[in-house]
């Protein structure tokens, strides 16, 4: 009874309250830009019953790491009429077959169900979905959708001025409009069209609505528009606009390299020699966005940190392809056919278990950071904790990069505890890596290994069996839920041949790319924690410890690592240990092959592991 008339009392509070721009601004108003009391009154009204009496949120849309999940971007098509650099090839993208997108129906239905469920801000996107012809009517049948709080739209704002006033009277409250340069010509070599006038008519029809931010976005690249940056923050000093500029980010055919990336950090030290009083403004709850004012000025600026400083921990978004597919991760390739499942007609109980086992599959941060590694250095995740990492035996390098120096002194790791095996040492003792926090007390880092045969204790033999085949000899990933936690301890071993010149080079740290040693232990760490999305049947695991620790060996010319990770889990680590090993000596390839193709890679192998139902394993 009482769950009814909290009901009906909410459809009241619906019925009887306007839908507002971002600012507070109604669709029907006295002035531009300046709302009535009444309906201001009968927002916040409606907005403060919405908190007061909503229900638990869904734990369908929940994952693993307590993230809600209230924010739904869905693409309303796969057509685009411009064809942004960064975006897509000059020559498009193939494009699915119209029968294979979804309806106007089908993405009303899924829209009710992840509203039900507790989504309350839609964002439609494309392509480009202002040119889809019932984009009116879609956004008119939200509108009437019960909780759900915010209808957005991202645009490149060609058509914008033409359809926004029917889009603001079906209930379409926040835009964000792509525009990248401010200066016509430019516009059209980065669009490869033309439009630049009808953009800013898109922008200044907007303002005139009363919309209130009306957001900007702006893709910074390096030699093509950053120094356009204060142009477009002095925009904001009449208008009101929200500018948002956005790190360059990695997408198919887009070419993206490190190089042409503007870290957030590098456009705010540009903005603050113009205006030092810039301030920052507090940040809202999941917002992707730092956003800072200039005091006096009616707008705002923001940054969307992508690349630098990802915003993972606190990611509430979902997203739904042109052809029905659920996306948990912008940058991830895991994806789910809810329009398959759909029209095979399941039920409201079976697509919400799909959409919960696609929701707490998400993994804890976005696999691009991996990406980061192939042209220079990356900040190290600021998900790290712990105690600094040592680098020992180093001698004085003035080639040592200041990008490199940071980051090795903000990375920081956990403890490391000492494991059961005695550690491998041989070799030339000049120059040795290592994540290890205890130096003193392993001097030596590696010896040569023997070609004797492994050595395994414990109570289970070996499988004869493959695991990772089904009854029918299909690829399968194996059930570990029935499985102990258990402490799981694995080391892999990697050789690089590299030769007497690119040894030299490498020894005495004079490579042109950097500090090899540096970058290949970096990347040794990262390709552990990202194992699972490298490996296709490997599970995630959420490590405890990863170490990789590299040592030159003069009398072969070569490096030897040796890479340990450490978890407290159903699933052993092994594979995470050979792969960092075998990401490590890939990157010294990198690093070296302008000056030796003749590099060898070899001896990746396992080396010890501990933990699990079938035993320890250690090499003799």
């Amino acid at each position: 009874m009482a769950a009814r008339l909290v009901s009906r009392k909410l459809r009241q509070v619906l019925r009887s309250s306007l839908r507002s721009c971002n600012s507070g601004a109604p669709v029907t108003q006295p002035r531009p830009g300046e709302p009535s009391q009444s309906v201001a009154e009968e927002l916040s009204q409606r907005r403060q019953f919405l908190r007061e009496h909503a229900a638990p949120f869904s734990a369908f849309l929940t994952d693993s790491f307590g993230r809600q999940h209230s924010y739904l971007r869905i693409s309303l098509t796969e057509k685009c009429n411009l064809r942004c650099r960064y975006c897509m090839p000059e020559e498009g993208v193939p494009l699915t077959p119209r029968a294979e997108l979804l309806t106007t129906e089908e993405i009303l239905t899924l829209a009710r169900l992840f509203v039900k469920e507790g989504v309350d801000k839609i964002r439609l996107t494309g392509g480009e979905p202002l040119i889809r012809p019932d984009v009116v009517d879609i956004v008119a049948q939200l509108h009437q959708l019960e909780g759900l709080r915010t209808i957005g739209i991202t645009t490149n704002g060609i058509n914008l001025a033409r359809l926004l006033p029917q889009l603001q009277k079906a209930g379409l409250n926040a835009i964000n409009i792509s525009l990248d340069t401010l200066v016509p010509a430019k516009f059209e070599f980065i669009v490869r069209r033309k439009g630049f006038h009808k953009v800013m008519e898109g922008i200044h029809k907007a303002i005139e609505l009363g919309y209130n931010p009306v957001k900007v976005n702006c893709v910074v690249m390096r030699g093509l528009n950053e120094d356009e940056l204060l142009d477009f923050v002095a925009l904001t000093e009449g208008l009101p606009l929200d500018v948002r500029f956005i790190e360059y980010m990695p997408f198919d055919g887009n070419k993206w390299n490190f190089k042409k990336m503007v870290s957030y950090k590098e456009m705010l030290d540009m903005l603050r020699q113009q205006w030092p009083e810039l301030e920052k403004l507090p940040e809202e709850e999941s917002s992707t966005a730092k956003s800072f004012k200039i005091p006096g000025f009616r707008g705002h600026v923001s940054f969307i940190t992508s690349m630098s400083e990802h915003f993972c921990g606190t990611c509430n978004r979902l997203r739904i392809t042109a052809d029905g597919n659920l996306k948990v991760c912008l940058f991830g390739n895991s994806e789910v056919s809810l329009r398959d499942h759909l029209r095979a007609g399941a039920s409201v109980e079976e697509l919400l278990a799909i959409i919960g086992a696609a929701v707490g599959r998400k993994k804890r941060q976005h696999a691009v950071l991996f990406l980061r590694l192939q042209d220079s250095p990356p900040a190290i995740p600021s998900t790290c904790s712990g105690d600094p990492l040592c680098v020992q035996g180093l001698r004085h390098r003035t080639s040592f990069s200041n990008r490199v120096a940071t980051l090795w002194t903000k990375c920081r790791l956990p403890w490391t505890y000492l494991l059961a095996q005695r550690w491998l040492g041989s070799g030339s003792p000049q120059r040795h890596y290592s994540s290890h926090s205890d130096s003193e007390t392993h001097p030596k880092c590696l010896r040569p290994v023997s070609q004797a045969p492994a050595a395994r204790s414990g109570p289970q033999p070996a499988s004869d069996q493959l695991t990772h085949l089904d009854a029918e000899g299909r690829a399968a990933m194996v059930d570990v839920g029935g499985k102990p936690d258990t402490e799981r301890v694995a080391m892999a071993s990697a050789v690089v041949l590299l030769g007497p010149v690119a040894f030299r080079l490498v020894q005495e740290n004079q490579l042109k790319k950097g500090d090899a040693l540096v970058v290949a232990q970096l990347a040794g760490i990262q390709a552990a924690k990202l194992t699972s999305q490298l490996i296709p049947l490997c599970h995630h695991v959420a490590l405890s410890h990863v170490q990789v620790r590299l040592e030159l060996d003069s009398t072969r010319h070569a490096v030897v690592i040796q890479a340990s990770c450490r978890a407290q889990g159903p699933t052993g680590v092994e594979m995470e240990a050979l792969t960092s090993a075998a990401v490590a000596a890939l990157t010294l390839y990198d690093m070296c092959k302008a000056v030796s193709r003749d590099i060898v890679l070899g001896e990746i192998k396992l080396l010890s592991k501990t933990g699990g139902q079938r035993g320890d394993f250690h090499r003799s």
